[in-house]
């Protein structure tokens, strides 16, 4: 541009900024469009076009202001500079302090549902158990765990593939392991025995951690009195931890040779958790015997409580610290959680996500050393013995949370028909899920600990050990390895649900109040008289005739999703539905043709051998009441078939066999009892004069007292 185009300072400032009031501020801006011709822009572009000659005044550029400007803005600049590397510059030391706080308060997020479920009133059924034996065996439950299993800093993580490693046998002499361990990672058929196997597991978790940078392992444990003997067993297991750091140490792993000399390679914080957490190290500790002191010190909390999310929560919130970068050291220590509990959590529903978004956040590792869910079942029983020797030794059992694995039920509730016996209490082959999938989501593992695992048979009432579940059945975590519940959030759950038809029916069914089936069913008439015969008959067909329309109900509900079967590729959602709907035909079809065979027979049948007065119905292959029952007990006969022969060796094809053995139809089978029995000899009114005295002393002898079995 020219320098005559250019209008002269005066001009400009004459046209900006006039030099007498304008009628704006006298009387408003209608006044000053009366005054001024068009806006102060259009003056300002009018005195740039009139302007002709003139000269450009020459000043100097680099005068007094500006120079004050720029050192202004050099100025503002290093101190903004400065606040941005106080976090790097400073290193952030947690508080030395104990918190005994109750759980935090999270953000209720609101979960769509699906519509038109019922919700059942009926508490859920009770589980009656049975097994023991002595070997300690510890899966890792759904194994999952990060092809990387150590973080190696605080970055927000992505959704990925997490491969599935079944934990079954782990070193059995101390040896430095870390080496060896390496070819392992990600393969199956891995192994630990019990809480102490799991211990010797997070052994070279820790490891492959300290050869990274230093490390923080965080135990939290459940101070609820059914974890007392596990919270011993571990706490010896402290003293192999130890031992085997030491020899790797020796052998001059990188764990240690990158060490700082002034700073400690492995430090222990220890936190208890129940109705309240508490912060049981002021400061995280290296000295071992410090370590199990306040292990051993922990008290029991009688609650019934257990906060575990929110003592996962706050111990990553009091340890991120921990997890910011130094100034190009990267993060200042690894940090690991290890939850040691034996339920599911009560604050699993505020509590799960808030949990994992911190502990993904900051890269913090979740490890839980728990144990298996039951199968489709929220709740179970536990073998309480007071740890007191002093108190009486009897076994108790209390029902504890341990389950489901699944964000909802996904397995129907109905029973057995007769004297079947009731349905078995079975490992669902993973853990609980909320805890299994705050796990799963940080890159951790869940070790499912029962010291009666044994999946070569049933494991009986009588075996079972203090202080584990009555589970009678368990099943190889390899074959159960697909059969993997889905860990996701529960509204992306409830989108996966709401896409398929055949899983919406499962689940609508799973929330229908249960069915027990016919509890014994009155299966012997004795004719004494045709009216007598009719009555009872007729009261026989009362409790068949109760549960009919629930369980028609519960069919047409499932039937609902059939048409989608060869659209789903789960094995897990296909097993479950077969399994439900075959189960709930065959039970109303054992029912409902129960219900007629009693009414055929009050109609009238005549005995063929004429010396017999005795009806009784006996379980048979064919129906011979009706072309629609026969049917739906062929149906029901395919679909449980196909469960037994497609998933062998897991929950839905034990149950299903369960089923098979007795057949789904009735028959009646003509006897003779006789009315009159004789009388039996020697009756003396029941006086026993055989037998010898009983012994006083023995009678008198006193008895532990009992204490009363407290909330676990």
């Amino acid at each position: 541009m020219s320098t005559d185009s250019i209008p002269n300072s005066e001009a400009i400032s004459s046209a900006v900024v006039p030099s007498e009031p304008t009628a704006t501020a006298a009387h408003g801006p209608a006044a000053a469009e009366r005054a001024v011709p068009g806006s102060e822009f259009e003056a300002i572009e009018q005195q740039w076009e009139e302007a002709d000659d003139f000269e450009v005044e020459e000043e100097d550029w680099f005068n007094d202001e500006s120079v004050a400007f720029v050192a202004s803005l050099v100025a503002h600049m290093a101190i903004l500079l400065t606040l941005a590397m106080m976090p790097v510059l400073i290193e952030d030391k947690p508080p030395a302090v104990v918190l005994v706080s109750p759980p935090p308060e999270y953000e209720q997020e609101t979960i769509e549902r699906i519509e038109d479920i019922t919700y059942s009133d009926v508490p859920h059924e009770k589980v009656g158990a049975n097994s023991e034996a002595e070997s300690e065996m510890a899966e890792a439950s759904a194994e999952m765990f990060a092809e990387v299993a150590e973080i190696p800093q605080p970055v927000e993580l992505q959704t990925s593939e997490i491969s599935t490693v079944n934990i079954n046998e782990m070193f059995q002499q101390a040896v430095a392991p870390v080496d060896r361990l390496k070819e392992q990672r990600g393969k199956t058929g891995v192994g630990a025995l019990g809480a102490a196997g799991a211990v010797d597991r997070l052994t070279w978790e820790i490891l492959q951690s300290m050869e990274e940078r230093p490390t923080l392992v965080v135990w939290l444990f459940d101070k609820s009195g059914s974890l007392h003997r596990q919270r011993q067993e571990i706490r010896d297991r402290f003293d192999r931890i130890y031992e085997e750091l030491q020899i790797v140490q020796k052998s001059g792993s990188d764990a240690f040779q990158r060490s700082n000399p002034h700073e400690e390679q492995l430090l222990t914080s220890i936190i208890g958790f129940g109705e309240s957490v508490e912060l049981l190290t002021e400061e995280p500790i290296a000295d071992l015997q410090a370590i199990k002191d306040t292990v051993d010190n922990i008290e029991v909390d009688s609650s019934g409580v257990e906060q575990v999310f929110s003592a996962v929560y706050l111990a990553a919130k009091e340890y991120k610290g921990m997890r910011r970068h130094r100034l190009g050291f990267g993060p200042q220590r690894n940090v690991m959680l290890v939850v040691v509990t034996d339920e599911r959590g009560d604050d699993y529903q505020t509590g799960l996500e808030p949990t994992v978004e911190i502990c993904r956040r900051y890269g913090m590792p979740v490890y839980v050393i728990g144990v298996p869910a039951p199968f489709g079942r929220e709740t179970t029983y536990v073998k309480y013995v007071d740890p007191d020797p002093k108190y009486d030794q009897s076994p108790q059992w209390a029902e504890v949370d341990q389950g489901p694995e699944t964000v909802m039920p996904e397995r129907v509730r109905i029973g057995f028909t007769g004297d079947y016996g009731a349905e078995p209490v079975l490992d669902s082959g993973f853990g609980p899920y909320a805890l299994t999938r705050l796990c799963y989501e940080t890159g951790g593992i869940y070790f499912t600990v029962h010291p009666n695992r044994n999946v070569n048979r049933r494991v009986r009432r009588g075996e079972i050990e203090a202080f584990s579940a009555n589970l009678e059945y368990f099943f190889d975590p390899v074959k159960m390895a697909p059969y993997r519940p889905d860990y996701v959030s529960p509204e992306d759950y409830m989108r996966m649900v709401k896409a398929s038809p055949l899983r919406q029916a499962l689940i609508k069914a799973a929330q229908m109040p249960g069915v027990e089936g016919l509890d014994r069913p009155r299966t012997r008439f004795v004719k004494r008289s045709e009216a007598a015969l009719v009555g009872e008959l007729s009261n026989a067909q009362r409790d068949a005739a109760r549960l009919e329309p629930r369980l028609a109900a519960m069919a047409e509900v499932l039937l609902q999703g059939e048409a989608a079967r060869e659209e789903e590729t789960s094995p897990r959602w296909q097993a479950g539905y077969d399994l439900a709907l075959g189960r709930v035909l065959a039970l109303k079809v054992r029912t409902e043709t129960y219900n007629a065979m009693l009414a055929k027979a009050k109609r009238g049948i005549g005995f063929e051998n004429e010396k017999n007065n005795t009806w009784k119905l006996e379980p048979a292959a064919e129906i011979s009441v009706g072309s629609k029952w026969q049917r739906e007990a062929e149906k029901a006969t395919e679909l449980l078939r196909r469960v037994a022969d497609e998933h062998e060796g897991t929950p839905w094809a034990l149950l299903a066999k369960e089923e098979l053995a007795t057949p789904i139809g009735w028959k009646w089978v003509e006897q003779y009892t006789d009315l009159d029995p004789p009388r039996p000899a020697g009756n003396n009114n029941n006086n026993n004069n055989n037998n010898p005295p009983q012994d006083d002393q023995k009678r008198m002898l006193k008895r532990a007292p009992k204490r009363p079995l407290p909330k676990l």
